[in-house]
C-alpha cells in the first residue's frame, strides 16, 4: 500500500507490481489495488478496483441543465449497460438541474468539474455519487481542500486525472522545459511520462494530507501508446484504481482501434479496474464497445447472445451480411442468455463453426442448415433463415433455462456437407451412390 508522504516515494518507484489476483475463465491477473464504492440503494452501488469486475462508463453528450433531455440520455445508457454515467456541469445551471435529475434515474452519476471548484461542492450537495476534479486547473489549493473535505464528508470517491492535455505547463517555457526532463529518458515517451507522474505526486499529495484516499486516477492521452506507457508505470507506483482511457479519440470509423488497442492490451495485462471508450458520436457506442471489449477478455460475464459471422469472401451464396444485421437487432431484443450463436455463408467454415457455436447456420446454394450444438434440427430456403434461426434460439434459450440444455455443450460431432447441389452430407451421398469417389491420381516419376 503506498504511503502518502515523500520520503518513500524513492523506495515505491521501483517496487514490484502489487499482489494480482485472477479473474475470468481465462484467468487474467488483475493487478492489486484499493477499492472505492460509489452510488446507493436507488442508483445502484458500483465497486471499482479490488477484487470488483472492470466496470464501464461513458458520458452524457447533452446539456446537463436541459434536465428532460439528460434524463433520458441517462436512461438510454444505463439500458445499454452502462455502469455509470458522468454528466458536464461547467456552470451553476448545471449543477442545479442535478437536483431534478438524479433523483430520476438508477445509475451513479459523477459530477465532471474542471475550472470551478464551486461547482464541485454544489454537485456534491446536490447528490452526485462521485466527483471528477482536475486539481491542475483550480489554482488555490484550499479550494481544491475544500472539495477534498465535502466529499470525505459524504464518503463520495474522487477521480484524479493526469491527462496529457491538461497537465503540460503552457505558460512558462523555462518550468516547462525544466519538466521535461530526463526521468524516462530511456523511454521514447519519458518526457510526457515525468511530467504526469510528477503532477500525479503532487496532486495526490494534498489529498493525502487531508487524509483521503478514495481516489480513482486517470492518465490518458490521444496517443494509444503514450496510455500503454503512463498506465503501466503509474500502476508500479500507485495502488488506486486506474480509470482506462484514450482522450479525444476521434469518430466511432476509427476511434475503436485507438482505444481499443491500449485498453486491451493493459486490461490483458491486468491493468485497469474501470473504462471509457471515447467517440465523437452517440456515447451509447461507447457503451457497447466497453462491455464487448470486457467480454472477449473474460472480465465480465457476457449478458445476452454473442454473434459471429463470416468475414467478406468469394463463397458466400447468401445475402450474409444483411442477414447477420438482422439477426444481431434480433438477438439484442429476445435473447438474454449468453448463447454463441454463429451465421455462416458457405459450407467450408460453418460445420466448425457449428459445432463451437450453441446455435449455428451455414448456407449455400440459397438455402441454409441450422445446428443446435451440433445436432441438425432444420435446412430451410434463404428466404426462411432469420425466422427458423430465432425460432430455434428461442427454443434453446428456454431449454438453457429449464435446465434441459447446457451452454457449450457438443453434442455430435458435424460432418461437413457436399458443396455441390443439394445441401447434405457428402460422405451420405458417396455411400449411396449419388456422388462418384474420385480416386487419388498416380503421379508417374
Amino acid at each position: 500500500m503506498v504511503l502518502p508522504d515523500r520520503s518513500r516515494r524513492a523506495e515505491l518507484s521501483f517496487r514490484t507490481p502489487a499482489t494480482l489476483t485472477p479473474s475470468g475463465p481465462h484467468m487474467i491477473n488483475r493487478r492489486k489495488t484499493r477499492q472505492v464504492t460509489l452510488g446507493d440503494k436507488e442508483h445502484g452501488i458500483v465497486k471499482i478496483g479490488g477484487d470488483a469486475p472492470v466496470s464501464v462508463q461513458t458520458m452524457t453528450s447533452g446539456y446537463t441543465y436541459e434536465i428532460d433531455k439528460c434524463v433520458a440520455e441517462i436512461h438510454k445508457l444505463a439500458a445499454a449497460g452502462a455502469d455509470v454515467v458522468r454528466v458536464a456541469v461547467p456552470e451553476r445551471k448545471d449543477t442545479e438541474a442535478l437536483k431534478h435529475i438524479i433523483p430520476q434515474v438508477q445509475v451513479p452519476i459523477v459530477a465532471d468539474v474542471h475550472f470551478h471548484f464551486q461547482r464541485a461542492l454544489e454537485a456534491v450537495e446536490a447528490g452526485v455519487h462521485k466527483i471528477r476534479l482536475n486539481p491542475g486547473n483550480i489554482q488555490d489549493r484550499a479550494q481544491v481542500e475544500k472539495v477534498i473535505d465535502a466529499c470525505k464528508e459524504r464518503k463520495l470517491p474522487i477521480r484524479v486525472g493526469v491527462n496529457e492535455g491538461s497537465i503540460i505547463e503552457r505558460k512558462d517555457k523555462q518550468k516547462r522545459a525544466k519538466e521535461l526532463g530526463g526521468v524516462f529518458s530511456n523511454n521514447k515517451h519519458g518526457y510526457i511520462l515525468a511530467i504526469m507522474i510528477a503532477k500525479l505526486e503532487e496532486y495526490l499529495d494534498i489529498f493525502y494530507a487531508r487524509d483521503f484516499y478514495d481516489i480513482t486516477i486517470s492518465a490518458k492521452s490521444i496517443d494509444p501508446l503514450i496510455v500503454i506507457d503512463a498506465y503501466t508505470e503509474i500502476s508500479k507506483r500507485f495502488d488506486h484504481p486506474l480509470h482506462l482511457g484514450v482522450t479525444h479519440a476521434g469518430p466511432k470509423e476509427t476511434g475503436t482501434i485507438r482505444s481499443v488497442v491500449p485498453l486491451g492490451h493493459l486490461l490483458a495485462s491486468g491493468v485497469g479496474d474501470t473504462i471509457r471508450i471515447s467517440y465523437a458520436n452517440d456515447p451509447i457506442y461507447e457503451v457497447q464497445d466497453g462491455l464487448e471489449l470486457l467480454y472477449i477478455l473474460g472480465l465480465r460475464e457476457r449478458i445476452g447472445a454473442e454473434l459471429i459471422a463470416c468475414p467478406t469472401c468469394g463463397r458466400i451464396q447468401v445475402d450474409l451480411f444483411t442477414l447477420v444485421q438482422d439477426v444481431r437487432k434480433k438477438l439484442k431484443e429476445e435473447i438474454q442468455i449468453p448463447i454463441k450463436v454463429a451465421v455462416m455463408g458457405c459450407v467450408v467454415n460453418g460445420p466448425g463453426e457449428a459445432e463451437g457455436a450453441d446455435v449455428a447456420i451455414f448456407a449455400g446454394d440459397r438455402k441454409g442448415i441450422i445446428y443446435v450444438q451440433g445436432q441438425k434440427t432444420q435446412t430451410v430456403p434463404e428466404e426462411n433463415i432469420l425466422d427458423a434461426l430465432l425460432e430455434e434460439c428461442r427454443k434453446f434459450q428456454d431449454r438453457v433455462r429449464r435446465g434441459e440444455a447446457k451452454l457449450g455443450d457438443k453434442v455430435v460431432e458435424v460432418i461437413p456437407p457436399d458443396p455441390l447441389g443439394e445441401l447434405g452430407s457428402g460422405f451420405d451421398k458417396i455411400a449411396a451412390g449419388q456422388v462418384e469417389k474420385v480416386t487419388p491420381l498416380t503421379i508417374s516419376k
